[in-house]
């Protein structure tokens, strides 16, 4: 799909991407629910699960009235890059029917180059329901649909060992072949001395694929992990959250770790950097939020900036997505950012 792309804009193969994500092609549908339907439909509030078919047909019955957003955690995180002015391209499957058009559209519109071929036939294009409750939680249920079904053969090696970072996102380590895309890329973009980020996505999936990750970073195959607290515990086995950093931080060159409220932790080089959470007037919807930070962490990391910076990059772009509905963004970031880091940053080293 690649070499298209490349002929059609008369570029040369090794024209640099700075991050090619590998992600879940979803798009979101968004409603705003009470407390008391959590617990009636017998999910855990703030958490994310994997439905079927049916299961997602019963949930789209139960919610309010809704709006459809493209998403995708990895997507959301290169819709925040290329709001910034970042160069970026993604690798997601989607089905040839109306939702599938409607991530592609929604991705190429924000400028992200997005080639790979529509899957014809059954399953339909991945969606989320997500259920906003009134102080701006949400639980997620996934359908991934066409989404697990990501080909090796959708890869464009030339293209990964030409992006200065190759992104993958957890949550599509579930199924089998885009577990084994995403092996490939990493081979790939390592053969070609490029780095790869990896997000650990959610717990749950670190339950079922936690020694595989943990393979991956022993191994060395990871220059930059995303977490949050619960991930992190999760993948150490450590409750302690300094117990927790102090068991990758040798192991991963680069450590980013989100609190929530508390801000995040950097470690890198035998350096640690925190950041404050931006102050936000009002939480709206926390979808998205950590996919947002990474992208302005990711942003500042590209362009060679200091961790203290990429934090406090990522949390004002995870502040301006918490402040809306849905996982992309609405604000000029570039505008925020520079009125943002004008300030006297609240950061400790």
């Amino acid at each position: 799909p690649y070499t298209t792309l490349f002929r059609s804009r008369n570029l040369m193969p090794e024209s640099r991407y700075d991050v090619i994500a590998i992600g879940n092609a979803i798009v979101d549908v968004v409603a705003s629910c009470p407390d008391e339907l959590i617990e009636e439909l017998g999910m855990a509030k703030g958490g994310m699960m994997l439905i079927d078919a049916e299961q997602a047909q019963s949930l789209y019955d139960a919610m309010g009235p809704a709006r459809e957003i493209s998403g995708g955690s990895a997507a959301n995180t290169l819709a925040g890059l290329s709001a910034l002015g970042a160069q970026c391209a993604f690798v997601g499957q989607v089905a040839d029917d109306q939702l599938g058009q409607v991530f592609a559209h929604d991705i190429r519109a924000v400028g992200i180059d997005f080639e790979t071929p529509a899957r014809e036939g059954e399953p339909p294009t991945a969606r989320c329901l997500i259920f906003v409750t009134p102080d701006g939680q949400r639980t997620m249920n996934t359908f991934l649909g066409a989404s697990q079904f990501l080909p090796a053969s959708a890869l464009n090696e030339e293209a990964i060992g030409g992006a200065g970072i190759l992104y993958l996102e957890g949550y599509l380590w579930d199924p089998e072949e885009p577990r084994a895309a995403m092996r490939r890329a990493i081979e790939s973009a390592r053969n070609a001395g490029r780095k790869v980020a990896f997000t650990l996505s959610d717990a749950f999936v670190i339950d079922r694929y936690g020694d595989d990750f943990r393979a991956l970073i022993a191994d060395g195959l990871i220059d930059i992990l995303f977490a949050n607290e619960a991930e992190l515990a999760a993948i150490t086995g450590k409750a302690d959250f300094d117990a927790g950093l102090s068991a990758l931080k040798d192991d991963v060159p680069v450590l980013v770790v989100t609190r929530s409220e508390k801000g995040a932790v950097c470690l890198t080089g035998g350096a640690r950097a925190e950041v404050a959470a931006e102050p936000v007037t009002q939480v709206i919807d926390t979808t998205g939020a950590g996919d947002l930070f990474a992208a302005g962490f990711l942003y500042g990391h590209v362009r060679g900036e200091d961790p203290a910076r990429c934090l406090r990059r990522g949390a004002i772009a995870a502040a301006e997505i918490i402040s809306h509905y849905g996982a992309r963004p609405e604000a000029d970031l570039p505008a925020l950012m520079d009125e943002k880091l004008a300030d006297s940053p609240p950061v400790r080293s």
